[in-house]
C-alpha cells in the first residue's frame, strides 16, 4: 500500500515542480521586461516565447530533480539534503540557459531576469518541499504512512535499533515485530528464532523492509536471511555488528571481488569540492586583505609601538596531513621563552596592552589571511595547535588527529560555538570531526556569518 502511495505522492510532487518553475519563469520574466525595464514588447509574441521558454526550463527541471533523486524518499535524510541539490540544480539550469540564450542571440533572454528566476523557483520548490516534510512528519506521527518493518536480533544492536525508531515517530517507521529469542525487545512482539519458520515470515506483502541487526556470533545466519529476502522480493537492509566503530562519512570500495569500507572518507576527499573550498579561500582570502588593509596598518603601528619586537609573530603549526608550517600573527605578547610552548591564558602576564586589546577583538589574526592565500591553511577550519601540545593530545584525547584530514582554519565550527581559546580540548575535537564529516560550501558561509555576527569579540580580558 504505502509503495503505491509514495508512487502517486512522487507523480505529484513531479507535477507541481514543473508548475512550479514553468510560473517562477514566466513571472520573474514579465516582471523584469514590463515592470523594471517597462521594455514596450509585444504581448503575443513575448507570452508565446515564454511559454516554450517555460517549457523548457520546468521540464529540464524535473528531469534535474529526478537525477538528483529529490523524488526519492527522503524519510531519514535532512532537509539540508534537498536545499543542496535543489540549489544546484536550479543554478545549473539558470547557467545552462543563460548561456543557450547568449549563443543563439535570443532578444528575450536577460541575466537579471534569469537571477530572479533563480531566486524565485528555488524559494517556491524549497518551500513546497518544506511544508510537504512538515504535514508527512505530523501523519506519520499520528500512525499514519508508515513503513512496516521486521527486525531480525534480538542483542544489542536490535535493541538501539528499536530504541531509535521509537523515539523518531516523525520518520514513519513501524516494527512488526523481530525474529529472535523471545523476551529479547521489551514492548515488541516476538515472531519466533530463524530457525523455526523464519523465512517463511518474509513472505507477507504487507512488510516494506526487513533490518537485520545480528551479534557477532549470529553472522552465519546472513546467507540465509539475504537469500529469503530475494527469494520474497524484501529490501533488506543490514546493520553490521561492527556499527560502534563506523563513523557517518564512511564509503566502499570495490577491488575485484573485495569491498572495502573507508571509515574516514570525508567530503574534501572528493576533488570537485576540495576545487570549490579552494576557490572560495583564494577569492575570501584576496578580497579580506583589501577591505583590512587600513586595520592592519594601524595594528602593525600599534605593534611596533607596544614593544620591543617584530611586528608579525611566526610560530609552527601542524597542519593537513600532519605538515608544519609557519602561521602568522600580530605579535600580541612581549618577546619570551615560552612562545612556543605556553599557551595562552586570560589576564597572561606576557601580552603587552595594545596586544590584548587586539586579541579581544581578533585583530592580531588578520595576518593568516595571507596563510590562506598561501594554501597552508582554509578560512574556515580546525584551529592549528603547535606541535608541543599535538604531542600530548594525541595520547589523551580520543580523535584528536583526525582534525589534521583538512586544512586548519582562521574560525571553525567549533570557535562559533564557544570552543576558543582556554576551552574544552574534547568537545573542540568533536566539532571539528562534525564539520570535517559534513563539509559543504553552505556550511562555511553559515560559519563565516556567524562569526562576523557574534564570533569576532572574544571573551578575553583587556590587561
Amino acid at each position: 500500500m504505502i509503495k503505491r502511495w509514495q508512487r502517486i505522492l512522487n507523480q505529484v510532487n513531479r507535477l507541481i515542480d514543473f508548475i512550479i518553475v514553468g510560473v517562477s519563469y514566466m513571472s520573474a520574466t514579465c516582471f523584469w521586461l514590463l515592470v523594471v525595464r517597462n521594455d514596450p514588447q509585444n504581448p503575443a509574441l513575448l507570452i508565446s516565447n515564454l511559454f516554450w521558454f517555460a517549457l523548457m526550463f520546468s521540464l529540464v527541471s524535473v528531469f534535474g530533480y529526478q537525477l538528483a533523486k529529490l523524488y526519492d524518499s527522503v524519510r531519514g535524510k535532512p532537509f539540508s539534503f534537498d536545499i543542496k541539490w535543489v540549489l544546484f540544480v536550479n543554478a545549473v539550469i539558470a547557467v545552462g540557459g543563460g548561456a543557450l540564450f547568449y549563443l543563439f542571440r535570443l532578444v528575450d533572454f536577460s541575466r537579471a531576469a534569469l537571477g530572479l528566476f533563480f531566486l524565485l523557483s528555488s524559494t517556491l520548490v524549497l518551500t513546497k518541499r518544506m511544508l510537504v516534510r512538515v504535514v508527512l512528519s505530523h501523519y506519520r506521527s499520528k500512525g499514519y504512512n508508515l513503513k512496516h518493518v521486521i527486525l531480525i536480533g534480538s542483542g544489542a544492536l536490535a535493541k538501539k535499533y528499536a530504541k531509535t525508531i521509537a523515539s523518531a515517530p516523525q520518520f514513519g517507521y513501524t516494527i512488526d515485530g523481530y525474529i529472535g529469542k523471545s523476551c529479547g525487545i521489551d514492548g515488541l512482539p516476538c515472531l519466533g528464532e530463524w530457525k523455526n519458520a523464519g523465512s517463511e515470515l518474509l513472505a507477507s506483502p504487507d512488510i516494506d523492509e526487513v533490518v537485520v541487526a545480528l551479534e557477532l556470533e549470529q553472522a552465519t545466519l546472513l546467507p540465509q536471511i539475504i537469500a529469503a529476502t530475494e527469494k520474497y522480493g524484501t529490501k533488506v537492509s543490514i546493520i553490521p555488528h561492527y556499527n560502534d566503530y563506523i563513523p557517518a562519512s564512511t564509503t566502499i570500495q570495490t577491488f575485484g571481488e573485495c569491498k572495502l569500507l573507508s571509515l574516514r572518507t570525508t567530503p574534501l576527499d572528493y576533488p570537485g569540492n576540495a576545487a570549490i573550498k579552494r576557490l572560495f579561500d583564494i577569492a575570501s582570502s584576496l578580497l579580506l586583505i583589501i577591505l583590512t588593509c587600513p586595520v592592519m596598518l594601524f595594528a602593525a603601528i600599534g605593534t611596533l609601538l607596544s614593544s620591543a619586537g617584530p611586528i608579525i609573530f611566526k610560530q609552527t603549526r601542524v597542519g593537513k596531513n600532519k605538515r608544519l608550517f609557519q602561521m602568522y600573527k600580530f605579535r600580541s605578547m612581549r618577546v619570551n621563552a615560552k612562545e612556543n610552548t605556553g599557551w595562552t591564558q586570560d589576564n597572561d602576564p606576557r601580552k603587552t596592552r595594545f596586544g590584548s586589546l587586539m586579541r579581544k577583538t581578533s585583530i592580531d589574526e588578520l595576518p593568516q589571511f595571507f596563510n590562506v592565500l598561501k594554501g597552508d591553511m582554509s578560512l574556515i577550519g580546525p584551529r592549528p595547535e603547535i606541535p608541543h601540545y599535538v604531542e600530548q593530545f594525541q595520547e589523551t584525547v580520543p580523535l584528536y588527529m583526525l582534525k589534521h584530514l583538512v586544512r586548519p582554519g582562521i574560525t571553525g565550527w567549533a570557535q562559533v560555538n564557544g570552543y576558543r581559546g582556554d576551552t574544552s580540548i574534547e568537545g573542540r575535537v568533536q566539532h571539528d570531526i562534525w564539520y570535517i564529516e559534513h563539509w559543504s560550501l553552505w556550511l562555511d558561509l553559515r560559519i563565516c556569518l556567524r562569526t562576523v555576527f557574534g564570533g569576532i569579540i572574544n571573551h578575553e580580558k583587556v590587561t
